[in-house]
């Protein structure tokens, strides 16, 4: 196997991402590597579809300035510099190919909930990351977070 020079570790920035970065960090450290992390925000114009007739571009700085904060937070756990690290607009399976190429990575780490059937079809970033990528993808099995059927109980 080669050599890892330059792993990227894309992230959401929820609990799922510790077990991801985790994994990236091992890898880091077995072959000496530079790391770096990515978190793409989708703009609302492209969730929604442009069919808010509202003008959502405060809402939009609060959301960038928010995952700033928080990636830097994250990012800074992981002893990644500021130049490593990157926040982008757009959509997460094309940009995070997109930086990888840029930064000239040879592997990609991601998060995967390990959908199949119709889930998997409806689009997954794992899988359309990997199908979309000039270098190595590792997709890192995360659970999902499902209800306390306690707490249910309870009630």
């Amino acid at each position: 196997m080669d050599e890892y020079k330059h792993i990227l570790v894309a992230v959401d920035l929820t609990e799922e991402s510790r077990p991801v970065s985790a994994k990236a960090c091992v890898l880091q450290k077995a072959y000496s590597a530079s790391l770096s992390c990515v978190h793409v925000i989708e703009p609302l114009s492209l969730a929604y579809g442009g069919d808010i007739p509202m003008d959502l571009s405060t809402i939009q700085e609060q959301i960038q300035e928010t995952a700033k904060a928080h990636l830097t937070e994250f990012a800074s756990r992981l002893g990644i510099p500021a130049d490593n690290q990157h926040l982008i607009f757009g959509r997460p399976e094309t940009e995070i190919d997109t930086l990888a190429n840029q930064i000239s990575a040879d592997l990609i780490v991601v998060g995967s909930h390990g959908r199949s059937g119709l889930a998997l079809l409806m689009g997954s970033t794992a899988n359309a990351v990997l199908h979309g990528a000039n270098c190595d993808v590792l997709a890192v099995r995360v659970k999902e977070t499902q209800p306390s059927s306690s707490s249910a109980q309870r009630s």
